[in-house]
């Protein structure tokens, strides 16, 4: 064989691999609980780059996106900020039980914008202020987790009227970042970057004061046989992902 056939075959056989690459590669919609929407988008940029695949993520309250799925929408995976969502979804025929599985471990922190406003024990909580941010816990795992803390610090009749419940914990955020309420109950990971605080004062609050905020994965009954879903669950339990969630606040 003469050099000129030798790299003609290689162009070839690259292009065909190429080609072959693209034909398999595919768009995996993802809805994804709020709280998980930043650490997201780093796992999905990664997975693309190495999978050829597509990440297209659409953000909101778990119960929001769990009517969304109920009314038909083409979501082909549910990374929720809860582990009842995915079940309840598995119960009532609209996902695949033995995809189901904890992604994450989330934290609740109570955060202020301001450094030296919260302290390390919460006892903020006790002192005058306007407003208390937190997630609508009608919708919101974590906002149910915040309720379930005032409830346990006997403060929750004091504070009733000075909640400013947002959407999501995304918008429970934007509350205190934008000033527009002092205090919040938020995630961990939205004020964590690379492992240390980003910003402003935090309160880790104890786990055995709520629930645990198991966030659970599933593929929807659209994903099933989806080479792109079921690809990126795969990428999800796997330790580069996994290195990502850490960084961000997640166990």
């Amino acid at each position: 064989m003469n050099r000129t056939s030798y790299w003609l075959r290689v162009a070839l056989g690259a292009a065909w691999c190429a080609c072959s690459l693209g034909a398999r590669a595919d768009t995996v919609t993802v809805a994804v609980a709020a709280n998980f929407s930043s650490t997201a988008q780093k796992i999905a940029a990664d997975f693309s780059r190495t999978s050829g695949h597509e990440v297209r993520l659409v953000p909101g309250a778990t119960g929001k996106l769990y009517a969304q799925i109920k009314n038909g929408a083409p979501f082909h995976i549910l990374l929720s900020a809860d582990d009842e969502t995915p079940s309840r979804l598995v119960k009532e025929g609209a996902a695949l039980a033995t995809s189901q599985f904890t992604y994450a471990t989330g934290r609740l922190v109570l955060w202020s914008a301001q450094a030296n406003v919260v302290d390390s024990q919460g006892h903020v909580l006790n002192t005058p202020f306007t407003r208390l941010a937190i997630a609508d816990p009608k919708t919101a795992p974590y906002g149910a987790a915040a309720m379930e803390v005032l409830a346990q610090r006997g403060l929750l009749p004091s504070l009733q009227t000075r909640l400013v419940q947002g959407e999501s914990i995304a918008q429970a955020y934007q509350f205190v970042a934008s000033g527009n309420a002092p205090l919040g109950f938020v995630a961990l990971s939205q004020v964590m970057r690379n492992g240390h605080m980003s910003e402003g004062s935090a309160w880790r609050v104890p786990a055995e004061l709520h629930a645990p905020l198991r966030q659970d994965a599933v593929l929807l009954q659209s994903g099933v046989g989806h080479l792109a879903a079921m690809a990126f669950l795969r990428y999800l339990r796997g330790d580069a992902a996994r290195a990502v969630m850490q960084s961000a606040g997640y166990e």
